[in-house]
C-alpha cells in the first residue's frame, strides 16, 4: 500500500475543513483531500448534463464536438454614427454591415428586423420571403471595430466568431471560450460530484475518481492523518 503524504498546505486546509464540518464522514473528508491534492476544479455543463474534471476539459470536449464556436464573416463600412464609446451591444446586418447600437437607436432589435427584411442585398429566401437573419454582439472588441474613427468607403470583411450557444459574435475564439466558462459552466466540489446522480461524469473523470476511491488509498489516508494530533478525534470517530 502506497504511503499517503500530506503537505503542510493540505494539512492546514483539512484542519479548517474539519473545524467547519465536525461530523464529516471519512469519504467526504477523503474527497476533499483528493480535490486539494490534485487541484481539481470540476465543472458541470448543464446543457449536455455532463460533469468535467475542469473547465479546460469541458472546452476541449465541446470544441471537438463543434458545439462551441463557428467562424463567420461580417461586413464593416457604414457610418460610425450608429456606434460610439457608450455602445454596449450592436445588431449587425450580415449582408451589408449595417449596424444598430443599443444606445443610438430607440429600438435596435426592431430596426435590424425591419432592415434585413427589406435589405436589397439579402438574397436568402424562405417560402419566397427574405430571411430575417442578423448578428448580435456585446464583445467590446467587435463593437470597437465599428466605432473606428476612419473607415474605407467600401465595406470591409472581417472574420469573427459566433457562439453556438448564444449566437453572439466575438472578436476572437478566446473571447467565446471566456464567455462559455463564465456563463455556461457551473463549478462543483468533488463532494458535490460524488453526492449527485442527475448528471453524467465525463469518461476520463469518472475513471480518475474510481481510481482514487479504493480501500487501500482511503486506509492510507487515515493512517497519515492519525500521525497528527489535530486529527485524532476525527480518526477515532471514523474507526468506531
Amino acid at each position: 500500500m502506497a504511503q499517503t503524504v500530506i503537505t503542510e498546505e493540505i494539512k492546514s486546509e483539512l484542519e479548517q475543513f474539519l473545524k467547519e464540518n465536525q461530523s464529516a464522514e471519512l469519504v467526504t473528508t477523503y474527497l476533499f483531500y483528493v480535490e486539494k491534492k490534485f487541484n481539481l476544479r470540476p465543472v458541470l455543463f448543464p446543457k449536455d448534463k455532463i460533469i468535467y474534471q475542469s473547465a479546460e476539459d469541458a472546452v476541449k470536449y465541446v470544441e471537438q464536438q463543434h458545439q462551441l464556436w463557428h467562424e463567420t464573416e461580417i461586413k464593416i463600412g457604414f457610418s460610425n454614427l450608429s456606434v460610439n464609446e457608450q455602445t454596449k451591444k450592436i445588431y449587425i446586418c450580415p449582408f451589408t454591415g449595417k449596424v444598430f447600437g443599443d444606445n443610438t437607436h430607440p429600438n435596435p432589435q426592431d430596426a435590424i428586423y425591419d432592415w434585413v427584411s427589406k435589405c436589397p442585398e439579402n438574397t436568402e429566401r424562405v417560402n419566397g420571403l427574405r430571411v430575417k437573419r442578423f448578428f448580435i454582439s456585446d464583445d467590446p472588441e467587435v463593437i470597437k471595430s465599428y466605432a473606428a474613427k476612419f473607415k474605407p468607403k467600401e465595406p470591409i470583411t472581417k472574420v469573427v466568431y459566433s457562439s453556438v450557444l448564444s449566437g453572439k459574435l466575438f472578436n476572437t475564439k478566446e473571447a467565446v471560450i471566456k464567455d462559455f466558462k463564465q456563463h455556461y459552466l457551473k463549478r462543483l466540489s468533488l463532494m458535490e460530484v460524488q453526492n449527485q446522480n442527475r448528471f453524467q461524469l465525463e469518461e476520463h473523470f469518472l475513471e480518475f475518481i474510481q481510481s482514487q476511491l479504493v480501500e487501500d488509498k482511503i486506509a492510507s489516508f487515515v493512517e497519515a492523518l492519525a500521525e497528527f494530533e489535530e486529527f485524532s478525534s476525527s480518526v477515532a470517530q471514523w474507526l468506531e
